[in-house]
């Protein structure tokens, strides 16, 4: 086999994925880094950790291309071949909350549940908006807010058009303006601080979340915190490694480790 033919058909096996603020139905979704993602992943636990749908995008318009059902479409082909597939409602697709407990197309739906790591560690899983401050104290300001980010999002596409026009790789306009930001600097510091007192809690060693579209991995009160980012920032997710560590894997990175060792072979 060529070195290229290996760089293409090498999957990446691992225990456990999770994945969360896809935004399918929104247009800035990264619907098809997504679907390479999981057609070169292999694992015994996925996990979807809420705005996997966008409905609330979809109440206001239509927007479903092709790839974006084949992502359901290979999701639902992953709980065929020994993956078990556990859907954790988030505020985007809060309509499946009503649904706990129940399995659709061998989908488990848990509004949260526990994850047990290779290595002992036991993992609270919730999509997080639940300490969204702003969500909880106000949906109006949260929709507000929700409108200007998606035209944040939409510039974002102009954006990473002209840069691949000029050979450039793909780049977070939302993501850097949002880490520059003291206001939002600080809001995802105190998400995160509420995010790990209910873990604590709930006696559990550690929390996986999405929700701010932040990927990271930090402790915090003794507590392992995870969030799995998103896709349509970062094309990120959170693996866990057959002994049982965590790592944040930021597709797009591979992807370009991918076209230089085949630019080289």
């Amino acid at each position: 086999m060529t070195k290229q033919n290996a760089a293409k058909k090498q999957k990446l096996k691992v225990r456990s994925v999770w994945i969360s603020d896809v935004h399918l139905g929104f247009r800035g979704c990264s619907a098809d880094f997504l679907l390479d993602f999981l057609h070169n992943i292999e694992c015994d636990y996925l996990y979807l950790v809420g705005d996997i749908i966008d409905m609330w995008e979809m109440k206001k318009r239509v927007f479903w291309p092709q790839a974006h059902n084949n992502v359901i479409r290979t999701i639902l082909g992953k709980t065929k071949h020994n993956t078990k597939v556990i859907y954790v409602p988030g505020n985007h697709d809060e309509a499946l909350r009503d649904f706990d407990g129940m399995v659709f197309g061998n989908v488990e739906i848990r509004n949260e549940t526990i994850h047990t790591t290779a290595d002992g560690r036991r993992l609270l899983i919730i999509h997080g908006d639940q300490f969204d401050g702003i969500i909880k104290c106000s949906p109006i300001i949260s929709k507000i807010g929700s409108r200007l980010y998606d035209y944040l999002l939409r510039a974002n596409r102009w954006v990473n058009l002209i840069r691949r026009k000029l050979g450039f790789s793909y780049w977070s306009l939302a993501a850097f303006l949002k880490h520059k930001v003291k206001n939002a600097v600080q809001y995802i510091g105190n998400f995160e601080q509420a995010v790990a007192r209910e873990a604590a809690q709930q006696h559990v060693d550690g929390v996986v979340c999405g929700h701010i579209h932040r990927a990271e991995i930090s402790r915090i009160h003794n507590i392992d915190y995870f969030n799995c980012g998103d896709w349509v920032e970062s094309c990120t997710a959170l693996i866990e490694n057959i002994d049982g560590s965590i790592e944040i894997i930021n597709w797009t990175d591979v992807i370009k480790q991918k076209q230089h060792v085949l630019q080289v072979a």
